[in-house]
Order: C-alpha cells, then structure tokens, then sequence
C-alpha cells in the first residue's frame, strides 16, 4: 500500500470487531511511527497502550463521570471559545452527518446522550492509546505529536487496523493519570481507538467532505 491510498481509506471509525489486536501489532506501528519529525529531534511522545481489564477500569470510570454530570476538562484548550465560519459551518456539518447516518433526530436527546458515552469506551475498540506531553514541552510539541499521531493512524491502515483519535479521551485527565500511575503534571494530549472495522455498521459508512485545494492554497510565482 502506498502513502496516498492510506491517506484516503483512514477515517475516523466508530465501531470496531470484536477481534483482539496483538502487542506485536501495536509495537510494530509505533516502530514505524516513531520515525516522524519532531523539533530538535526532542520526540516529546510519551504512549499508553491500554487493553483488557485496565481499559474496562479507564472506560467506565470516565463514563461513571460522565453520568453524574462531571464533564471534565482537557489539560489545555482543544478548541475555539468562540467559532466562526467556515469552522462552525464544517463542525456543524460533522454533527449532522453523524447523526443523520444513525437516524437520530436531532431533538431526540436520550439518544445523542447516549452516542456520546460511546466516545468513553473507545467505541469498543480493543486497544485504547493515550498520547501524553512533558509539561515543559511548548506549541512546537503539539505540532510534533500531530504528525507522530498522522504516522500512527496511516501505519494502522497498513496493519488492515481502523482508528479514531479522539479528543474525549482526554477529557478526564486526572482519572487516566491516576489509573494508568502518570505523574498528574504531564499533559494528556488526546487518546486513539485501535482495532478492525465493523464495515456492516452504519456509523462507519458515511465519510466527511474535504475541501478541494483552491480553497485553503494560493500559489504565488
């Protein structure tokens, strides 16, 4: 498989098999994504691989959080305060397509409730990532970890893996640290679902657009 078909078969993927993914599997993508650039050749990346028991402890603690009405707080700002167009436009968009494909009304409260508690389990993937930073590390690290995390998800299409990275994952930081024996002062950047496809599930078969090249590039000579 070559760079641009993986490129365009990943996806954000919601709903996984029940089939395990080995450690050798996960060791073998992060051999390959470990090779991304990074200022300074710093590699500020810091990955937890959860699986079995420990991620039914992280999962259902966070989704017990969720319920009583804690809604967390990532360790730094994800997105806008405030959004505008076309930003708000495309957000709004991603929303709708999501629900429509799972012909939830968009009144039907109960029922975006719970999708949204899926966010905490992964979507039931096997294999959960948490991507952690050295608070020292600075805006130039995020930039890094987005290319390393881009390396992981494109390595995975290669392995036949699906992914989903996922900002939720990283809403409850406090909980994760304390479970998974992180030290509460490193930044929990996000987390990643791991594992196959479940290409029967509608949620999996509707794709967002992306917009052509004319309109984020101007060419100057």
């Amino acid at each position: 498989m070559n760079v641009t078909d993986a490129l365009r078969i990943r996806k954000s993927t919601r709903a996984f098999r029940d089939k395990p993914v080995s450690r050798e599997q996960i060791e073998k993508i992060l051999s390959s994504a470990r090779h991304a650039p990074s200022g300074t050749n710093a590699q500020p990346w810091q990955v937890a691989a959860v699986t079995g028991d420990k991620k039914d402890e992280l999962t259902s603690g966070m989704e017990k959080l969720f319920r009583a009405g804690d809604m967390g707080g990532m360790d730094y700002q994800y997105y806008p305060v405030k959004w505008k167009n076309p930003y708000k436009k495309r957000k709004v968009e991603c929303g709708r397509q999501l629900y429509s494909t799972l012909n939830i009304d968009r009144k039907d409260k109960e029922k975006r409730y719970e999708q949204w508690v899926s966010n905490y389990h992964g979507f039931d993937a096997p294999v959960l990532l948490f991507f952690f930073l050295d608070q020292i590390m600075k805006t130039g690290s995020y930039l890094d970890y987005g290319m390393f995390i881009q390396s992981i998800m494109l390595a995975a299409v290669e392995e036949g893996l699906a992914t989903c990275s996922q900002a939720a994952l990283g809403q409850y930081p406090e909980l994760i640290k304390e479970i998974l024996g992180y030290d509460q002062e490193i930044v929990l950047v996000c987390g990643m679902a791991v594992g196959y496809e479940d290409k029967e599930a509608d949620i999996n078969k509707y794709r967002t657009p992306r917009e052509d090249i004319d309109v984020f590039c101007q060419f100057f000579e």
